[in-house]
């Protein structure tokens, strides 16, 4: 018994990555390349302060470069990446409560109000997703 052949799937609109505003320029990986290589940079070749420095900077540009694809990706209705940007938005609000509220704030409270955060956020960026994809996440 033969199966029937199998026709390719055709490419929908939401199956695709969402553009780059900035066109087919690869900045997304440049700047993840240049995180890398100040990372190795700032373990194995600086010592001191500039190496924690270039570490610090490091992070930090892979950090963002992966950020703005998982911003684009959740808006354009792409993929859910609703738990890494709630998680990121509670994480800038607790650095800002460590920072800024008086130090007679309780640690809990803060971990309580960066916790509510998030969650609120959860719920935001769910619905956002659902209305451009149609469904709450996607697994692939």
């Amino acid at each position: 018994m033969a199966s029937a052949p199998t026709r390719p799937r055709r490419s929908r609109p939401e199956d695709e990555r969402p553009p780059a505003p900035w066109g087919s320029f690869p900045l997304v990986e440049v700047v993840t390349l240049i995180g890398i290589i100040l990372l190795v940079l700032g373990f194995l070749v600086v010592k001191g302060d500039q190496g924690a420095v270039m570490i610090g900077v490091g992070v930090a540009l892979a950090a963002l470069a992966g950020l703005e694809l998982s911003i684009r990706e959740h808006l354009g209705g792409y993929r859910s990446h609703t738990l890494l940007l709630s998680g990121f938005v509670a994480a800038i609000v607790l650095a800002a409560l460590f920072y800024l509220a008086p130090e007679s704030v309780p640690v809990v409270v803060r971990l309580v109000i960066a916790g509510i955060v998030f969650a609120g956020m959860a719920r935001i960026l769910t619905l956002v997703f659902q209305r451009k994809a149609g469904v709450a996440y996607k697994l692939r």
